[in-house]
């Protein structure tokens, strides 16, 4: 999953005035762990108090997010900022929020203009903190133009327009989830077994950056009550779960950006054929910075527009990018009410707003109701066209512009096998197989995953094995860290490695016979599971190199032996590891050892960091388990880090120790038990 923003009324100035909402009517109670919950009379005043509270924590990330939806990054931090400078430019973001900004809701606008001032406030009173003063105040033109970035960037639109900047004849790639992907389980009364529905919440996000998580537990008398996880910059909870209910997200994959090559009949005068009209280019120029003995450069970088979207020009002729993502800002608003949803019919009501151009949403709720749906914003695109591919810019037949309704996505709601889950794989393997929607009643322009992959194969087959599956249970399935036989990634075949005979291969015989040996768990203090993760990164190099089947030969996975056999006495001075010997959970001058492969269920994802060793940066990030009973809601949750991003705080880092075994934290509803577990309570205001 990304980002998302929204606001205010089209004639309103673009500025924010200062003193519309009074801080001293807000509260932030920092409970041990210090996250914040935020009481206030109106969801305005909580949005506010919100943006003070995850300012203080993380305000620097925020203000990035904000630079770059405002292409201001690059002034800051130089030519890194550039690709996002230029990106939020070229889809001309800006111009979008300003048309579109009247679409969004009175009370909505509200939520944000409270979210703006309260960082502007904080601004305000940090100068020494603020990074670029130009950026402030924030306004909803700003909040917009970040959301129409983020929400670009996750449609992998980003990657389309990478291809043409490359001069590379752009096409669509195929999807690897190695390091990115989340999972979701919802169980019913029927698989529970008890008066009682659970759903887990397991993202597996980067842990630092934009698309890393906070938690915060926000509370209006406006009808808002809700726990859960937001991006620095986000006015609301995006997963999470209320006392009525709760859903999570996992990224899916469907066709949801496509790329169309223009027939341009005049490069010097721009002009273009469509059918028998000749229409010509609009062209912009988008700037960007970099940092020079000092000096602050800028540099314009052409790009043009076209009734196909955004386009560039390279040595192969004119491309034009085209994503649902572009043409709507209310994708906030719509998270914004699925927070304020009290039961499914208005949980559904919200996501027929069809403002989110992607994610499969798991759900559950207090009245024993259990959800799934690959949602989007699905362009019905003509039939005959190769979708996946380059498609001809030359025919107003290819040029979609209208949608399919919510109803007509795969979902499944109420299965009789009593669960749902989704692992990043195919919509159509969503519960037990009486239960799925069905491939064929869904146009193949539609581009739906058809695939499994390891978590989704191990999730379907711990579901299964049982005919009632209780709290700890579904625990421990949500923990699971085995590999299935034979592995099933979807992105590349490594069941060779396991047909091998390791008196073939003198030098790594006892390497392979390690690995083949190895119960497939990938367990901290597991030496095949050590093994086997640092051949499954030194056969990195050697995948662009694999046919469209992407299976390693047994001569390739030799070369792949033979490096981390090299690797490992180089580093480790001893083929006699266990995985938490090469993987680090790292926060600062704290690392630990830690859990998890790609592609298991709990995911992990790492980089190189020192020594030979690997820091994890993407996987297991946000986790909640939560239980609708009768009487009350029951929300248990954790972060990989801590909730602050502040080296100073004692929350940078405290509940790695709970993370690294695989424990979790309660969190309350109840104003009383929250109050009698303060450490702080506060007002939103500057100290003295």
């Amino acid at each position: 999953m990304k980002n998302h923003f929204s606001i205010a009324l089209i004639l309103m100035p673009f500025f924010v005035v200062f003193g519309q909402i009074n801080p001293q009517n807000i509260e932030i109670i920092r409970d041990a762990y210090g996250v914040p919950h935020i009481y206030a009379k109106t969801d305005a005043e909580v949005a506010y108090g919100l943006a003070w509270a995850h300012a203080e924590d993380d305000f620097e990330t925020i203000q990035l997010g904000f630079l770059a939806g405002d292409a201001k990054l690059s002034k800051t931090i130089g030519l890194k900022g550039a690709p996002a400078d230029f990106l939020q430019q070229f889809i001309q973001a800006e111009k979008t929020a300003r048309e579109q900004v009247h679409t969004l809701s009175d009370d909505f606008m509200q939520v944000v203009k409270g979210y703006a001032e309260g960082l502007s406030a904080y601004a305000e009173a940090h100068k020494e903190e603020v990074l670029l003063d130009e950026l402030f105040p924030i306004s909803p033109i700003q909040m917009i133009a970040y959301s129409q970035l983020q929400l670009f960037v996750s449609n992998a639109a980003d990657r389309l327009v990478s291809q043409i900047l490359k001069k590379r004849t752009p096409r669509e790639l195929p999807i690897q989830t190695e390091s990115n992907g989340s999972n979701l389980i919802a169980l019913s009364s029927k698989k529970t077994g008890q008066n009682a529905s659970f759903l887990t919440i397991n993202t597996h996000q980067p842990l630092e950056g934009p698309t890393s998580w906070y938690e915060a537990h926000l509370v209006s008398e406006e009808g808002t009550n809700i726990i859960g996880a937001l991006f620095p910059g986000a006015p609301c909870v995006l997963t999470g779960a209320n006392e009525y209910l709760g859903w999570t997200h996992t990224v899916n994959f469907q066709d949801k950006a496509d790329i169309f090559k223009l027939e341009v009949t005049d490069k010097k005068n721009l002009t273009y054929r469509v059918d028998n009209d000749l229409l010509t280019l609009e062209k912009h120029k988008a700037k960007v910075y970099f940092k020079f003995l000092g000096l602050r450069i800028g540099i314009n970088r052409p790009f043009y527009s076209s009734i196909y979207g955004p386009t560039l020009k390279n040595s192969k002729g004119f491309y034009a990018v085209r994503t649902p993502s572009t043409t709507t800002v209310r994708a906030l608003e719509q998270w914004w009410r699925m927070n304020k949803a009290q039961s499914f019919t208005e949980f559904y009501q919200a996501l027929k707003m069809n403002a989110l151009p992607g994610y499969n949403i798991g759900y559950a709720d207090k009245n024993d109701t259990i959800f799934y749906i690959s949602n989007g914003k699905m362009p019905i695109r003509a039939e005959g066209y190769n979708w996946e591919g380059l498609v001809p810019g030359n025919t107003y037949e290819t040029l979609w512009d209208s949608y399919y309704e919510t109803e007509d996505l795969p979902q499944v709601i109420q299965p009789k096998s009593g669960y749902v889950y989704n692992a990043n794989h195919s919509p159509f393997k969503s519960s037990a197989p009486e239960d799925n929607p069905k491939a064929e009643d869904y146009p193949i322009s539609m581009g739906y995953e058809r695939y499994d992959n390891n978590r989704s194969t191990r999730l379907f087959k711990l579901l299964e094995e049982t005919d009632t599956i209780d709290f700890q249970r579904l625990k421990q399935i949500k923990y699971d860290h085995t590999l299935p036989d034979p592995l099933n990634y979807n992105y590349v075949n490594l069941n060779a490695l396991f047909d091998m005979d390791p008196a073939d291969y003198p030098g790594v015989g006892s390497l392979l016979r390690k690995i083949q040996s190895w119960d497939r768990v990938a367990a901290a203090d597991s030496k095949g599971a050590a093994a086997y993760a640092i051949l499954y990164y030194q056969l990195g190099r050697y995948w662009a190199k694999l046919g469209e089947d992407k299976t390693f030969d047994m001569a390739t996975l030799h070369k792949g032996l033979k490096r981390t056999s090299r690797y490992m006495n180089r580093h480790f001075k001893s083929q006699d590891i266990v995985l938490g010997d090469f993987q680090k959970l790292v926060r600062g001058d704290k690392n630990i050892p830690i859990w998890g492969l790609p592609d298991v269920v709990t995911a992990m994802h790492g980089a190189p960091f020192k020594d030979g060793r690997y820091r994890i940066t993407n996987g297991e990030s946000y986790i909640a388990l939560i239980q609708f009973r009768e009487d009350e809601t029951h929300y248990q949750s954790v972060i990989s880090y801590g909730n602050s991003n502040r080296k100073s705080s004692l929350h940078y880092d405290d509940q790695m120790k709970l993370y690294q075994n695989f424990q979790t934290k309660p969190m309350s509803f109840n104003r009383d038990d929250v109050v009698q577990n303060s450490v702080r309570r506060y007002a939103p205001v500057a100290n003295d």
